[in-house]
């Protein structure tokens, strides 16, 4: 999507909305007038006049476009906060609406109720990794160890899930890879302990050629593990977040982990505070 104008994003981000390729584009065209008719939206947004009608019927019901019944007829779009806002909750209600969905469909096959206490699963993509980094920190009761190898993990939606957690009583320490980091969370959450990381594997190191990054080291009431790293793209030359994540109390990679991490606070000076 980097490579494509304003005016192409806005159509390709409308349809990932919900709306049809004829429908983003006269809205996106009527962005670009105070007002106008089928004919001057069809010039600009290269829909057949024919289809414009169609279009701006569909985009009226949404509540999108407002239309004057003149001879021609007219149409607007409404501001484009009001349309955000639209938009937003038309999603909100489709999400909430396929999750009830989604638990009232039938199993293939009968559940088991026996709780799995061995267990480890891969996740690829920041925004799968992000959720279910939250995920794990909101059903966190006692403690949350998160060491962040990598800024860009650390967003305003992890901040108020550390938040959230220090709020309810659960334990939170975050360990950083550098300073800058470290004051930058301590200022976000004052009131959770932060440290400087003795992880020095967390970087790539250039003793071994080894450019692979770690992401975040998430441990949770010490019998679940997260562990993300950053792996080169293949031809988009962006790097790729990728995980892994484990939970019981006796998993060999949770023990690990948790043992690594553990070293990880004792080797600083504040560990122990």
């Amino acid at each position: 999507m980097n490579d494509l104008s304003n005016h192409e994003q806005a159509i390709e981000l409308l349809q990932e909305l919900g709306l049809k390729e004829y429908e983003a584009k006269a809205f996106v065209a009527l962005t670009r007038l105070p007002e106008g008719t089928a004919k001057e939206i069809s010039e600009i947004s290269e829909v057949p006049r024919t289809r414009v009608y169609d279009a701006v019927r569909v985009l009226e019901t949404k509540g999108l476009v407002e239309i004057q019944h003149a001879n021609p007829q007219r149409f607007r779009a409404v501001s484009i906060d009001e349309a955000a806002e639209t938009l937003r909750r038309e999603y909100e209600d489709r999400v909430d609406s396929l999750r009830t969905t989604l638990r009232e469909v039938e199993p293939a096959v009968p559940t088991d109720e026996t709780e799995v206490t061995h267990e480890v699963w891969a996740l690829s993509g920041e925004p799968a990794i992000a959720s279910r980094t939250s995920q794990l920190i909101d059903e966190s009761d006692r403690e949350v160890v998160l060491v962040i190898g990598d800024e860009s993990t650390y967003t305003s939606d992890l901040r108020d899930r550390l938040q959230a957690a220090g709020s309810r009583g659960v334990n939170v320490v975050i360990g950083t890879t550098n300073e800058s980091i470290q004051e930058r969370i301590e200022s976000d959450l004052p009131d959770t302990k932060v440290f400087v990381s003795g992880l020095e594997w967390l970087s790539a190191s250039a003793e071994f050629d080894d450019e692979t990054v770690i992401g975040r080291l998430l441990l949770v009431d010490r019998n679940t593990i997260l562990v993300s790293s950053f792996h080169e793209g293949s031809g988009d030359g962006q790097d790729h977040e990728q995980a892994v994540f484990g939970r019981g109390f006796d998993n060999g990679v949770v023990a690990i982990t948790r043992r690594l991490m553990s070293t990880g606070l004792l080797s600083t000076p504040d560990a122990d505070a």
